[in-house]
């Protein structure tokens, strides 16, 4: 997956503007105890992050 389209479904899960603030302050037990920033920069895979969010807060399989 790319960046492009894992931001763009984080847009479209959490709107705009929370997107941003929940990938900076939510510190997430299933990526480590990171940060959805601090698993990409770190080097996890989009999709995998991707897949850890939508785990973590039970997105529903159609918006997946």
């Amino acid at each position: 997956m790319r960046l492009t389209v894992f931001w763009q479904r984080m847009a479209d899960y959490f709107g705009e503007s929370y997107a941003d603030s929940f990938a900076r302050d939510h510190v997430m037990s299933e990526l480590g105890g990171r940060t959805v920033h601090q698993a990409l920069d770190a080097g996890w895979n989009a999709k995998d992050v991707w897949r850890a969010v939508c785990r973590a807060l039970e997105v529903p399989e159609d918006r997946r």
